[in-house]
């Protein structure tokens, strides 16, 4: 054998032993990588968290650095998520971070960047009263619109942090996959992906992704939803040990935002309105009265997927089939003094700005901002409801709710509006104080569009 032979052989030789060990080292589920998301999760002054749903059982970890080219890099703990507990998802978590700074962000998986994502970047929360925007909406019907355009609005318009407040799926199953299936639809819609990836995303559910068509506490898979919800969120925590649900408390920039559960404990829409029959169950209701009562916020935020309003009439698919339970937390809030509270909801299918005079009742008026939809057609149905005041004329055409706080200045003050699937504003914003939103201030009327006697 000539040395050129025996060369070429030796080539032939290292080309195969390389050849098998990229095979060996290749997984058999292909690379390891990111399936859905990231999505930043719950903010915080020192922390970040991000969201993930991986493509199989393999380890995560979040890397984070103040500068693209993570050369002082933070990690999170690795996650290592499992198919069957929790269908590949997880929450990673990096702490010891400084307040209100921007961050750059990747995701290992297997101890490696994720080679199909690029880098992203987000902030961290303020750790004081801050100037801040809150967008918020509900029923971004993938089925019927898979493009979506207002997520593109959303994140020219970059608020600070966004509310998913039911409806975020149409799931209408009691089968928890399908549940799965459709949060999986939904997460990666195209024009959500840059919006998701810089925002902080919190929510809670309303009966499209609790179970069926105004589903309430006895949906038979409600346990499984509950599980599905947590696994495709990242909120500060779901419920109480001892009460089950996905309603928590958030703090943002000198603001309280308490997110509700309005169906995981909700009587039938149908059953007659006594005193017994209830919304929010027994302890979600008293965990939210102790938790108003506690907080100094000058605002506090009340978001429910449900509208607040009678406009839906009894049996009705609202707080409307509850007005015994609402307004005792109404009367609540009067009677404790709580000042500032604002409501927030959706469902209706089209934007609305309506208020409830409760200055009649000596307290003090509650306005209610309504955003939906963020993604399906509107309906034309408002016009045969008649809720206590109507603040502006609805908007018929995909919306997001902006709440604009300046909390920095001497009197802190809020502008409520909704913005359009092009990102102008709907209507002539409303400017809250404090002052506003205590006993004896009665301005719903004076800021109504729709001018009384």
């Amino acid at each position: 054998m000539s040395k050129w032979t025996r060369a070429f052989a030796g080539s032939l030789l290292i080309a195969g032993l390389l050849c098998a060990g990229a095979q060996a080292a290749r997984s058999e589920t292909g690379s390891p990588r990111v399936m859905e998301g990231p999505m930043v999760g719950v903010p915080a002054p020192e922390a970040l968290s991000v969201w993930v749903r991986l493509s199989g059982e393999h380890e995560a970890v979040l890397e984070v650095s103040a500068t693209k080219h993570f050369r002082q890099a933070v990690a999170s703990p690795p996650a290592r998520p499992s198919r069957d507990r929790d269908d590949c998802t997880a929450v990673l978590r990096v702490d010891g971070l400084s307040p209100a700074t921007p961050y750059f962000y990747r995701i290992l998986v297997n101890g490696k960047p994720d080679p199909y994502l690029e880098i992203f970047q987000t902030k961290t929360a303020p750790a004081g009263p801050a100037k801040f925007t809150v967008a918020f909406g509900s029923c971004p019907r993938v089925q019927r619109d898979r493009v979506q355009p207002i997520w593109a609005s959303l994140q020219a318009a970059g608020p600070d942090l966004f509310f998913w407040i039911g409806d975020n799926i149409y799931g209408d199953t009691l089968d928890p996959q399908a549940l799965a299936e459709e949060y999986r639809r939904q997460r990666a819609v195209a024009s959500l992906q840059g919006f998701i990836t810089a925002v902080p995303q919190l929510a809670v559910w309303d009966d499209h992704d609790f179970g069926l068509n105004d589903h309430d506490r006895t949906n038979p898979v409600k346990e499984a939803s509950l599980g599905i919800f947590r696994q495709y969120w990242a909120n500060p925590s779901y419920g109480l040990p001892d009460t089950p649900g996905v309603f928590f408390r958030q703090a943002y920039g000198g603001v309280d935002f308490f997110l509700l559960d309005c169906r995981y404990h909700r009587d039938p829409n149908t059953d007659p309105d006594t005193p017994e029959k209830t919304f929010l169950g027994a302890g979600q209701l008293a965990w939210l009265q102790r938790e108003l009562k506690a907080s100094t916020a000058p605002f506090k935020v009340l978001v429910s997927g449900s509208g607040w309003t009678c406009a839906k009439g009894p049996g009705g698919d609202s707080w409307a089939s509850f007005l015994h339970e609402r307004d005792r937390l109404f009367d609540f809030i009067r009677d404790e003094g709580v000042t500032g509270v604002i409501l927030l909801s959706g469902d209706t299918h089209v934007g609305e700005f309506n208020a409830i005079p409760r200055s009649d009742q000596g307290g003090y008026d509650l306005y209610d901002l309504v955003s939906s939809p963020l993604a399906q057609q509107a309906n034309t149905g408002w016009r045969k409801r008649f809720p206590e005041l109507r603040v502006r004329t609805p908007h018929e055409g995909d919306n997001a709710g902006m709440l604009r706080f300046d909390m920095t200045g001497p009197v802190p003050s809020v502008e409520l509006n909704l913005m359009d699937v092009n990102g102008k504003p709907v209507w002539t914003p409303v400017v809250l104080t404090p002052e506003d939103l205590k006993n004896g201030a009665a301005t719903a009327r004076k800021n109504s569009d729709f001018k009384t006697e």
